[in-house]
């Protein structure tokens, strides 16, 4: 399959909507997406989902009379997509940089710091480390 191209940040609020909420009509997504951004716009919502669609980044059912949009690429693959890009991009290429900058910017709990280790645990496991 095809890379999806990268939503734009109002494009990627939307996203986020179908992939909490689930498939959804445009006064669904809207009425979401008023409750943090008051005065969003419902035309701007469709207009958005209009482009999307054209774009390949959501499908629309038009069985019914409100037509119901669905995200056609799921959550995990858009934001591997966007931090390869930014790794690329911004960083170099270096996993390095981007994960030091990130603790560095956004504190994380305990927690966090515990799961970043397990997951280090097992990424090395897998590539045959110690």
């Amino acid at each position: 399959m095809a890379q999806a191209p990268r939503p734009t940040d109002g494009e990627l609020e939307i996203l986020r909507v179908l992939w909490s909420k689930g498939p959804a009509t445009v006064r669904e997504v809207h009425a979401v997406l008023s409750e943090t951004k008051p005065g969003t716009g419902y035309t701007t919502v469709l207009k958005l989902l209009q482009i999307m669609s054209d774009k390949g980044l959501v499908s629309r059912d038009e069985k019914n009379k409100a037509h119901i949009y669905s995200s056609r690429v799921p959550e995990e693959q858009t934001q591997r997509q966007m931090v390869r890009d930014l790794l690329d991009r911004v960083f170099g290429g270096s996993s390095l940089r981007l994960v030091m900058q990130a603790l560095s910017t956004h504190e994380a709990s305990s927690e966090e710091l515990a799961e970043i280790r397990h997951m280090l645990d097992e990424y090395e496991h897998r590539q045959g480390g110690v």
